[in-house]
């Protein structure tokens, strides 16, 4: 899966600004391509956890409907633990069309990102590539 520099600089900026709580947001592009990250409000406010407020899933459908791009996907961080799902990231994740990203900024100077798609009711990993 490509993910835009832009996209990755921008789950990277959105981690750092609601630390020590999670961040969570939504993934638009196509089945290719991640072209844009759009924050979301985490309905949990929580450092271990996240929800995506479900009115604003809707009004990007909405917006998005006029164009070629949809919703692909959601992210959320982990302030406190690397970039591999937890057992409620795990049980939570519904949609096998999406990607799940997870940004950790725990344990490095540099944080990481890593993609995720559910298979047989587990995050198996999706190598992402950075692009212009």
């Amino acid at each position: 899966m490509r993910i835009r520099e832009s996209v990755w600089t921008s789950l990277v900026a959105h981690a750092r600004d609601e630390a020590p709580n999670e961040c969570c947001g939504l993934l638009v592009g196509s089945a290719e391509a991640i072209e844009e990250s759009v924050r979301t409000r985490n309905l949990e406010s929580s450092p271990t956890r996240f929800r995506v407020d479900p009115q604003e899933h809707i009004e990007l459908n909405r917006r998005l409907r006029p164009t070629s791009q949809r919703v692909i996907g959601a992210y959320h961080s982990h302030p406190r633990s690397p970039a591999s799902p937890s057992s409620s990231d795990n049980a939570e994740a519904t949609y096998p069309e999406f990607i799940y990203l997870i940004v950790s900024l725990w344990g490095s100077d540099a944080p990481v990102i890593r993609g995720y798609r559910l298979v047989q009711r587990n995050l198996e990993p999706v190598e992402l590539v950075r692009v212009p």
